[in-house]
């Protein structure tokens, strides 16, 4: 069996119910989910070894997020525990033309306090064949970019695989720090992860004939993208997910995938998704390409596997992709009818 790591923050999610807005709400549903936490657990669901590694605090809340991790088959024997506090983020489900909404709180969170001394990556990387981490992370602050510095050093030393998700969030840093930061630890990483926006936004690299707001995406353009991240860092594979917003409740999915051995290019199927939740999108993106990958299917299988895990599991409420193997083929190969099974 593969065995992944996995490094970030798992945070608790407070949202209303249904399509409420925060000033309507009087309760919040709570679940937990963060960006390379959920990579772990579609992993875990299809049957990898899967591990996830971060500092939570010893209390309550803390064993909370490790049980929610522990309930899909995550190995979470690699966190370590203390600190004061679970980062938190609040959301507001968007519909028809108004946008969904994330508040974060989680200044001051175990894992935004941690130090490189938390961690021991000979013992964590021990039979390893692959490391994953999202630009998220070292946004949290300068000792968490060390952190992940020395994870992707030592994970480089180790011969494992690293693939890092872009996944800019520009209410944690700006652009200019995080084409830096990330420019730093680029180098180390294997397989690059991106949506239609990082490149531009982490690193200047922009898509010719494309509008993402005016719901204009240009395969062609993204070939473009692909092939200067690629010659610019020296990663073996680039994916980027390309997603034209029709609404907030309907978006045209689908991805390519470069692969820099061969100069070829290899796009998915488009899927016209009418979106249950939407958050942890990418992240499901990322598991099914790192699940294809070590399965060691062909490159267009697995484009097609990583785009049709994603595609479900924005019909699935939460952060975290509740899916098995079976149904991403049943939708890769085709059937994508909604039909009963019976």
């Amino acid at each position: 069996m593969k065995k992944i790591v996995t490094f970030g923050e798992i945070m608790l999610r407070l949202a209303p119910e249904g399509y409420y807005r925060f000033v309507q709400a009087n309760s919040f549903g709570a679940t937990y989910g963060g960006g390379e936490a959920n990579v772990a657990v579609s992993l875990a669901n299809y049957g990898m070894d899967a591990a996830f590694v971060t500092k939570l605090p010893a209390h309550d809340i803390g064993q909370a997020a490790v049980n929610e991790l522990r309930r899909y088959g995550v190995d979470t024997t690699k966190i370590t525990r203390g600190g004061d506090r679970v980062g938190i983020y609040f959301l507001e489900k968007g519909a028809s033309q108004r946008p969904s909404k994330v508040i974060y709180d989680r200044a001051g969170s175990s894992i935004a306090t941690a130090t490189v001394a938390d961690f021991d990556w000979d013992a964590i990387f021990e039979g390893v064949d692959w490391f994953h981490f999202t630009g998220i992370t070292p946004a949290l602050g300068d000792n968490v970019t060390e952190i992940c510095r020395v994870a992707c050093q030592k994970a480089k030393e180790k011969g494992i695989t690293i693939s890092c998700d872009l996944n800019y969030r520009k209410k944690l840093w700006t652009r200019e720090k995080a084409g830096q930061v990330m420019g730093e630890l680029m180098p180390f990483v294997d397989v690059c992860i991106a949506n239609e926006e990082d490149a531009s936004d982490v690193f200047g690299i922009k898509a010719a004939d494309t509008d993402i707001y005016g719901g204009k995406i240009s395969s062609e353009g993204y070939k473009s993208v692909a092939k200067q991240l690629s010659d610019r860092f020296g990663f073996k594979k680039v994916a980027i997910t390309l997603r034209s917003s029709i609404s907030a409740n309907d978006n045209d999915w689908k991805a390519m995938l470069y692969d820099k051995a061969t100069d070829d290019y290899y796009l998915s199927r488009e899927y016209r998704m009418h979106i249950v939740d939407r958050v942890g999108g990418g992240d499901s993106f990322g598991a099914g390409l790192i699940y294809a990958s070590l399965m060691e299917m062909a490159p267009q299988q697995t484009i097609e596997f990583a785009v049709a895990a994603s595609c479900l599991k924005h019909t699935i409420e939460g952060d975290m992709n509740q899916v098995s193997v079976a149904e991403v083929n049943q939708l890769a190969g085709g059937d994508g009818s909604g039909r009963v099974v019976r």
